[in-house]
């Protein structure tokens, strides 16, 4: 990625006008969308859902990405089983960084009973894995984007930086001398961290942890003095003073930490990443469960106990329309296959 390359505005979600009028007119978003649709049924189904519908988490609880499940159980699944009153029921389904639990709702049957959370994975497993087992493109529906979190930039308080341009800098004078801590390859920080590498062309060494916990507990120590992490796991060091926050990787600043400024506004543009939290069906499930969803989603992520929830775990509440979050998704596989081909990375 070049620093002169255009800024390119990314899509949101409804509650902020989502995607400019370019972005809807997009070959890329408007192909997928396409695909999407072009297999689904125009068959009204009597009285969806008219059976318990199983809610796919594909991450263990307590693990890395334990938000996801965390979402889907405590927050999303008893909200639709109200509203439609049907159960909305949970099955984690962990392994092969999401892959596992995404290609079995892929694979089953395309009527609404089975529906998928997922994280940034699903953006960016197509580039990271030489197979999924899936097209993430045709054989998944979008149906909404329920919120986005954007990543922190982090030091230790021994490095000589108190802002973006200082810490790149500090890291351009001693070439090889510096490392970022990273929770996994193809992780969010991992891949924050690979970016701004490569817009800026950083000698900067990655060293990988077992988790989000020993990545920051490392810079903590100041033994891997950089690291991109969430909101949720940073915070409260922050407000302790053991790591210095420099920047949010977010298109503005995040609530949670107001103070804080965006990298485009500590002078890195073009560096947005956020996690992105969403729901998704088989491909080929009827347009009108779709939109029944669509709307029960909305209206849940709307509500006020429903956005503490998130906001509190770190992500924005925001609901798109299933268009919406098509383009969003193209969006994010063309930007991270970009990263993670310059980086030379690839997972079995």
């Amino acid at each position: 990625m070049e620093q002169s390359r255009s800024r390119r505005e990314h899509p949101r979600g409804v509650s902020r006008g989502l995607a400019r009028p370019t972005w809807r007119c997009k070959a890329s978003a408007l192909g997928l969308l396409a695909l999407v649709l072009a297999g689904s049924s125009f068959a009204q189904p009597s009285g969806y859902p008219n059976r318990p519908v199983k809610m796919v988490a594909p991450f263990a609880p307590g693990g890395p990405v334990d938000v996801v499940a965390h979402v889907v159980a405590r927050v999303l699944a008893p909200k639709l089983s109200e509203g439609f009153g049907q159960q909305f029921y949970v099955e984690n389904h962990p392994g092969g960084s999401g892959n596992i639990g995404t290609a079995l709702v892929a694979r089953a049957p395309p009527d609404g009973h089975t529906v998928l959370v997922i994280s940034s994975t699903l953006v960016v497993n197509p580039s990271l894995f030489a197979r999924l087992g899936f097209d993430t493109t045709t054989d998944l529906a979008p149906v909404s984007l329920v919120g986005v979190s954007p990543q922190v930039l982090l030091v230790h308080p021994s490095v000589p930086a108190t802002t973006v341009k200082e810490l790149i800098a500090w890291v351009k004078a001693s070439p090889g001398q510096h490392a970022y801590a990273h929770a996994g390859l193809g992780t969010p920080g991992y891949l924050a961290g690979e970016m701004l590498k490569q817009a800026f062309g950083l000698d900067l060494t990655a060293v990988s942890f077992n988790g989000g916990g020993p990545a920051i507990t490392s810079t903590i120590g100041g033994h891997t003095p950089i690291l991109f992490t969430s909101i949720s796991t940073a915070a409260g060091h922050i407000k302790e003073g053991t790591v210095r926050a420099l920047a949010v990787t977010g298109a503005r600043r995040s609530a949670v930490l107001p103070d804080v400024p965006t990298l485009a506004e500590a002078g890195a543009a073009d560096q947005e990443s956020e996690i992105i939290l969403g729901v998704l069906v088989p491909g080929g499930t009827p347009r009108d469960v779709i939109a029944r969803l669509h709307r029960e989603i909305v209206t849940i992520v709307a509500s006020p106990d429903v956005r503490e929830r998130l906001l509190a775990l770190g992500f924005e509440p925001i609901a798109s329309t299933p268009e919406e979050f098509a383009a969003r998704i193209t969006w994010e596989i063309d930007k991270w296959a970009r990263v993670i081909r310059a980086a030379d990375v690839k997972l079995q």
